[in-house]
C-alpha cells in the first residue's frame, strides 16, 4: 500500500521508504506539496517526487536505484573526440531557468509527454534561488544546447533531468559534472530509475537497501562546492 501525505500533520514527514517494497517501481506516498521543506526531507530520505499533469503529487522509492558514481562514469571513444575538438563550453548555474524549460519542452523518444510541468518548475525554480538547485549548461557559440539539472545535499548529487539539441551535448554535460564532483569529494549521482542511456555512461544498479545508507551517509555531510564559475 502507499500512504497520503495529505493525512499528516507535518510539512515534511514520510514513512518509511521501506514500505515501498509492495507497490510497482517504489511508488510510497501520494499527496502533500512541493515546497522547500518536504522536498529537501524526500531527497534525504531517499525519495523524490514523479507525476504527470492532472495526477496528485506521487512520491517513489524505487528498488534497485541507479547510481553513477562520479569517478566511474564511462566515456566511450566518440564522446572522448567531442570533448577533445572543444565544440562546447560548459558553464554551470549560469542558466538554471532555461535548462528546466528545456528539459520540459524537448521532445524524447521514448515518452509522449513531460513530467516537469509548471509546479515542478517552479519548486525546482525556487529550490535554486535557495542554493539547493543547480545547473549545468552546455554552449555552442552563444546557444544552450545541452544540460541538465539537479540537487546537491550534502556529498550526494541526485539529477533530475537533461536535454540535448545537438550531438552529444547531454553527455558532456553529465561529464562536466562528473568531474565537478569528483574534485569535490561527491559519493554519487543519484540518477533514480534505470535507463539504458545511463547505463552506458557507467551508472549501475544499486539495492534500494544499500543506497538508503549510502544516502544517509553522503547527504549529511558538509561540502564547499563551488558551483558558478567567477565572472
Amino acid at each position: 500500500m502507499f500512504f497520503s501525505l495529505d493525512d499528516t500533520a507535518s510539512d515534511s514527514d514520510f514513512p518509511d521508504p521501506r514500505l515501498a517494497e509492495s507497490e510497482p517501481n517504489g511508488l510510497l506516498a501520494i499527496g502533500g506539496d512541493l515546497g522547500v521543506t518536504r522536498l529537501l526531507n524526500a531527497y534525504r530520505s531517499g525519495i523524490f517526487p514523479w507525476f504527470s499533469a492532472g495526477e496528485p503529487i506521487l512520491w517513489w522509492s524505487p528498488d534497485p536505484r541507479l547510481l553513477l558514481f562520479p569517478e566511474k562514469i564511462h566515456i566511450s571513444r566518440s564522446l572522448r573526440k567531442t570533448l577533445r575538438r572543444g565544440d562546447y563550453r560548459i558553464t554551470f548555474d549560469k542558466a538554471f531557468s532555461d535548462v528546466i524549460t528545456h528539459c520540459a519542452t524537448s521532445p524524447r523518444h521514448d515518452q509522449p509527454g513531460t513530467w516537469i510541468i509548471d509546479e515542478m518548475i517552479d519548486a525546482y525554480s525556487e529550490l535554486h534561488q535557495q542554493g539547493h538547485a543547480h545547473s549545468v549548461e552546455v554552449w555552442h557559440e552563444e546557444n544552450l544546447v545541452g544540460g541538465l539539472y539537479g540537487i546537491a545535499i550534502g556529498s550526494a548529487f541526485y539529477g533530475e533531468s537533461m536535454f540535448s539539441l545537438m550531438s552529444n551535448a547531454s553527455k558532456v554535460a553529465l561529464v562536466a559534472l562528473a568531474h565537478k564532483l569528483q574534485h569535490y569529494g561527491f559519493h554519487f549521482i543519484d540518477c533514480q530509475m534505470e535507463t539504458l542511456h545511463l547505463l552506458t555512461l557507467g551508472a549501475e544498479t544499486v539495492r534500494r537497501e544499500e543506497f538508503l545508507k549510502m544516502n544517509a551517509i553522503a547527504s549529511q555531510l558538509q561540502n564547499a562546492i563551488q558551483w558558478r564559475d567567477r565572472e
